[in-house]
């Protein structure tokens, strides 16, 4: 027993106390060396593998980044030409009603028609607070070939005009003119003055 006693007195000794300090520390500065130098696979191989991973890394970002300048293009190109339609084709609410009218007017003077009442009705557009909606009901009187071009100068009119529908009446009784009520859509931009 006494052997045993005498061996552990012997981690007591300065001597071998500081060996086993150094031996601690020359670990540990191994370690650290290894984590930082990093010996294991850390060669210019890798090192050539990483750059080319992060060159294709640059190359998809450029290309995204080119996709997205596009992307931006095209909504500033679509924004334009969305604002050139509405000027061109959309009366602004100030002038709606008697643009549409003065508009009805002229196409059936043009066509040969006799106007009778007039009748229009404006509806708000779900999830738009810029247009409204005008649908006008109108009949007209005229033999068949003035009704043919006022139907074909609605349809070429320069504003935005839609024939939701054509009811023709019962024929008068000398037969050579006939009744037409006709429905036409169209939209008034609420904006247009605020722009």
């Amino acid at each position: 027993m006494r052997k045993n006693f005498k061996l552990s007195s012997h981690w007591k000794e300065p001597r071998v106390l500081l060996r086993g300090v150094i031996g601690a520390l020359l670990l540990a500065n191994i370690i650290a060396a290894i984590i930082a130098f990093k010996p294991f696979g850390g060669g210019a191989d890798d090192l050539e593998r990483e750059e080319a991973a992060l060159q294709q890394q640059l190359g998809g970002m450029r290309k995204r980044i080119e996709a997205s300048k596009q992307l931006v293009d095209k909504m500033q190109t679509a924004r334009k030409d969305k604002d050139q339609f509405l000027t061109k084709y959309i009366a602004d609410e100030r002038f709606g009603a008697s643009t549409l009218l003065n508009e009805l007017n002229r196409i059936a003077t043009e066509a040969g028609v006799r106007q009778l009442p007039v009748s229009d009705n404006q509806q708000e557009i779900e999830g738009s607070n810029a247009f409204i909606m005008v649908t006008v009901t109108e009949s007209c009187e005229g033999n068949y070939a003035a009704l043919a071009k006022f139907i074909n100068l609605i349809d070429k009119s320069p504003h935005f005009l839609i024939i939701e529908s054509l009811d023709t009446e019962a024929p008068q009784q000398n037969g050579a003119l006939l009744n037409v009520r006709i429905k036409i859509d169209t939209f008034i931009n609420r904006t247009e003055g605020e722009q």
